[in-house]
């Protein structure tokens, strides 16, 4: 069965940040000199957060929706715009509030380097 892909019904507001995790292992010597190197082939992993300001409620639903089905460990693609391809993410945060009717999600995207396709 292929990956489903995030398309939400509108794109994300202006402010979308992306924050990358490097796991390093990292040996200490006197004098301030250190050695890192890389844990794994794939030591560098992107996390983007997403914020959708100004929703329906139905537009909420679905995005919600889809985080939820994906129950935080089922892989999905999703473009964050400024990518030219497709990625693997994870979800596993991801928050709704209301003010008068108008709502908001927010929901942060760890890439995934499983080899499920």
């Amino acid at each position: 069965m292929p990956l489903p892909t995030f398309n939400p019904p509108v794109g994300p507001s202006p402010g979308t940040s992306h924050k990358p995790t490097v796991s390093l292992w990292e040996a200490e010597f006197g004098d301030g000199y250190s050695q890192p190197t890389p844990k794994g082939i794939n030591h560098i992993r992107k996390s983007t957060t997403l914020s959708w300001k100004t929703l329906t409620y139905d537009q909420m639903q679905e995005i919600k929706g889809f985080f939820e089905r994906q129950q935080g460990n089922k892989v999905f693609y999703y473009r964050p715009f400024g990518e030219q391809f497709a990625v693997k993410w994870t979800c596993k945060e991801w928050s709704s509030v209301t003010e008068g009717g108008i709502w908001q999600v927010d929901a942060t995207l760890v890439q995934s380097f499983s080899n499920e396709k």
